[in-house]
């Protein structure tokens, strides 16, 4: 298959590219590089360097390619931010995509993987997440964004026939042997705590003890980019049999608080990680831990990495040998 990626220069975009190109696929990767990396794309993709905004560029690409299927992936991401900038989030994340979208109908392509979020979901009324709850209000403007795309995406499927999935990330983690986590600013946190393992940063912050949670931070679902990846290849597999329009998490089941996360940090890496206590931040819900059930039962898809130590001892690894990252 031919396939347009969006943002393929970022992090999960540069694995998903590189998956993709390995199982046989012709890719073509887009990026404005306001957060990725050229470095990052593999030289077997083809990388335009564009802006969704661009819709004289995004117009030209789409003329002089017949793509199969769409992977959209390119999006403002920094939660915090989200609620101080919404704007940039709406800009970025609705308006842009809706120009992607148009230009998928005018070249009658009808196939999207869509990188959805966790944060649709707000604070979740039950544990472990499923994806028929109920969904309350999100917390925060970038989980806003992304909801409000999907059910534009359910108008776009009633009104043109467009066939997609959403896939649901919960907190992306890990690395493979080429492609690890390298932000400006950087906001996860266990490329945070491993930047305070290799003494890039003094103090590793610590955002809220007071959550109800048994050891008062917050919990969250943990899943390995590579595992990501896999969700993308099966969802592009299965939405070639037939019309499927439904969003999936990508979750472990599994929860892990912040402070579990920065002891099994030390136990990976031999490193002391001196903490700073914080008030808690905007937006946070206590806990987000995903069923993936549904994802299980019908894209054949389960996270081969289900503990938290194995995923940071990928990250550790690369980090290592990219302390500086790509550049």
């Amino acid at each position: 298959m031919k396939i347009l990626i969006t943002g393929a220069a970022g992090y999960i975009g540069s694995i998903v590219t590189g998956l993709l190109i390995q199982e046989g696929h012709s890719v073509i990767a887009l990026d404005n590089l306001a957060q990725g990396h050229r470095e990052a794309v593999l030289p077997e993709a083809l990388f335009i360097e564009a802006d969704l905004a661009d819709l004289n560029k995004l117009d030209n690409i789409f003329r002089h390619n017949q793509f199969d299927a769409v992977i959209h992936m390119a999006a403002e991401s920094q939660v915090p931010e989200s609620s101080k900038e919404p704007n940039k989030y709406f800009h970025a994340n609705l308006l842009c995509s809706i120009h992607l979208l148009d230009k998928m109908l005018k070249y009658q392509v009808n196939k999207l993987i869509f990188s959805s979020t966790a944060a649709v979901y707000g604070n979740p009324v039950s544990m472990p997440i499923t994806e028929n709850q109920a969904i309350v209000p999100p917390l925060n403007t970038y989980g806003e964004s992304k909801l409000m795309l999907e059910r534009i995406l359910q108008r776009y499927s009633n009104a043109y026939g467009l066939r997609y999935i959403a896939l649901r990330f919960f907190n992306a983690a890990g690395a493979s042997v080429k492609h690890g986590e390298d932000h400006n600013p950087e906001s996860h946190l266990i490329p945070t705590i491993l930047k305070v393992c290799l003494k890039q940063k003094d103090t590793l912050p610590l955002y809220g003890t007071d959550y109800e949670t048994p050891d008062g931070t917050c919990i969250r679902d943990y899943v390995h980019v590579l595992d990501i990846a896999k969700a993308h290849s099966a969802a592009l597999y299965y939405l070639e049999k037939g019309p499927i329009n439904k969003a999936y998490n990508l979750g472990s089941n599994t929860g892990f608080s912040v402070r579990q996360v920065i002891e099994a940090t030390k136990k990976v890496t031999g490193r002391n990680i001196p903490l700073v206590e914080l008030p808690r931040r905007d937006g946070d819900p206590p806990i987000l831990v995903a069923s993936y059930r549904l994802a299980n039962s019908e894209l054949k898809w389960e996270p081969y990495y289900k503990e938290i130590e194995p995923i940071i001892e990928s990250a550790w690894k690369w980090q290592l040998e990219h302390p500086n990252g790509y550049s």
